[in-house]
């Protein structure tokens, strides 16, 4: 059976008219909000219908209150990615290393390859500063982990596309994990370590060929440590 149409409430014109704000660019993430009164007023509607539209927008992940300061603009996007992928692993739909493997050789490479033709000094700089952090890391395994995401994530910035980075950042939970099991293999950091500064080195170059590449052979040593490590375990 189908239910009757309602009509619109109040409150979700008011969603409507901020997220409208928010697709035009008007609203930006980090911008805050009108007080509840003051919004009250330039809907002319009750603050009710305010308070029921931010819980809205709150849901949809687009605002965030923040105690004693305000109601800001939010951008939840790739919170919303983790969540649902930490879902698939708790039901076991995404689980075993392979598969996150086979996500890396789809993504990584491409976006070596567009980095080393997009990349500014401000993300070379980051990549080299991981890079160092690694280098003096070989024997912390956490160290070593938090610079090696570091890494991949200004190479993800590099591309200059946005929507690279919220998806690498979903991932980020199961990169870390990956990377701290890879680390306690022998020599898994070293080897590691050995491709990160081959890939920094094309895309310092600009080569995207090389970075592509090298990347590959990257995650071919994740794979193949990924397989010695959960051998390990086994």
């Amino acid at each position: 059976m189908y239910l009757p149409i309602q009509t619109e409430r109040l409150y979700e014109r008011i969603v409507s008219q901020i997220e409208q704000r928010i697709e035009a660019g008007d609203l930006k993430v980090g911008d805050q909000l009108p007080s509840e009164r003051e919004l009250a007023e330039q809907f002319a509607v009750s603050r009710t219908a305010v308070r029921e539209a931010v819980k809205a927008l709150r849901q949809k992940g687009l605002m965030e209150i923040r105690p004693g300061r305000g109601t800001f603009i939010t951008n939840a996007t790739s919170d919303t990615i983790r969540d649902s992928i930490g879902m698939l692993m708790k039901f076991g739909i995404a689980k075993g290393s392979g598969n996150l493997v086979e996500v890396r050789e789809i993504l990584e490479p491409e976006i070596a390859a567009l980095a080393a033709t997009r990349i500014t000094d401000e993300y070379i700089t980051a990549m080299r500063e991981a890079v160092e952090i690694m280098e003096t890391a070989l024997d912390n395994v956490d160290v070593f982990v938090e610079a090696d995401l570091d890494f991949h994530l200004a190479l993800a910035e590099g591309t200059q596309n946005p929507f690279i980075p919220i998806l690498m950042d979903s991932i980020i939970d199961l990169l870390r994990e990956q990377r701290k099991r890879i680390g306690l293999t022998k020599g898994g950091l070293q080897r590691g370590q050995v491709h990160h500064k081959k890939i920094l080195d094309s895309v310092i170059r600009r080569d995207p060929q090389a970075a592509r590449q090298a990347m590959q052979d990257h995650l071919q040593q994740v794979r193949e440590d990924s397989k010695a490590s959960s051998a390990d375990a086994d």
